[in-house]
């Protein structure tokens, strides 16, 4: 059985990229190249790369053109109480850990610090007045320099002006908020709850992961509130984790130490 002159055309672009011959995140020839180099029709060229776009192997960025989709090697995210640090804490040690394990490089953007005005899910989950204000911490999170989540923490102003000054610094707390919380303030974290939701991107999230304009990868959202041991609410946090990327997992009990094997770089 004949192979259809738009497949042909597909199976040989991917020969070209499994061989390197179009490199990884590489844009492709032109729809009127690709014409040219085939002999074939521009219908015939926008069938091959929607079944290329299809299977994820291309993305189309409009007014830009079409990509080679990288290599993507998943990121396994540990979302359970890591040992000592108390349940919740220390999010951000236990993703520059996890990332060590599996040999990769994590990076965080300098906090973008706003003071806003709370209102619905926020004002809830922290149990303050509609309109209070509250610190919101906004950051990007990389891993070998590519973007794998964007994370934004809300706490309440009345934290800062109880002494927690460091909140509304634009730059990156060493110890982490939550020990800084409880240092000085004494606000111990004793728990927390998760609220796992999935969405589509919106355009800045599509723009900050380099997702396609078909919207194909879909976010997963994590909404954590934590609480102080008097039951106090003491930090609203959401991450969004692309789901071509991230593997999100928990540790509940005896759990063997090799727990989750994600292939990555040597």
């Amino acid at each position: 059985m004949a192979v259809s002159k738009w497949r042909s055309i597909a199976d040989d672009l991917i020969k070209k990229i499994d061989g390197g011959e179009i490199a990884r995140g590489a844009q492709l020839p032109t729809e009127l190249e690709l014409q040219v180099e085939y002999d074939a029709s521009r219908n015939t060229v926008r069938d091959a790369i929607k079944w290329l776009t299809q299977r994820q192997l291309v993305v189309t960025h409009a007014g830009r053109g079409t990509f080679v989709s990288r290599k993507i090697t998943p990121f396994a995210v540990e979302l359970s109480p890591q040992p000592g640090l108390g349940p919740g804490g220390g999010d951000g040690s236990a993703y520059v850990a996890s990332a060590q394990i599996q040999n990769r490089r994590p990076s965080t953007s300098d906090p973008r610090v706003e003071i806003r005005k709370a209102t619905g899910l926020v004002a809830r989950q922290l149990q303050i007045e509609e309109g209070a204000r509250v610190v919101s911490r906004h950051q990007q999170r990389l891993i070998d320099d590519d973007p794998w989540s964007l994370q934004t923490s809300f706490y309440p102003m009345a934290f800062v002006n109880r002494g927690a000054e460091r909140l509304v610094d634009a730059v990156d707390v060493e110890e982490g908020v939550v020990k800084y919380l409880e240092q000085e303030l004494g606000l111990t974290q004793a728990g927390y709850q998760d609220l796992i939701a999935v969405r589509p991107p919106d355009q800045e999230e599509s723009v900050f992961f380099d997702l396609p304009e078909n919207a194909s990868v879909t976010l997963i959202e994590l909404s954590r509130t934590a609480y102080a041991d008097s039951g106090e609410p003491i930090r609203f946090t959401v991450t969004v984790y692309p789901a071509d990327r991230n593997l999100l997992y928990y540790n509940i009990g005896d759990v063997p130490e090799a727990r989750i094997e994600v292939d990555g770089p040597a």
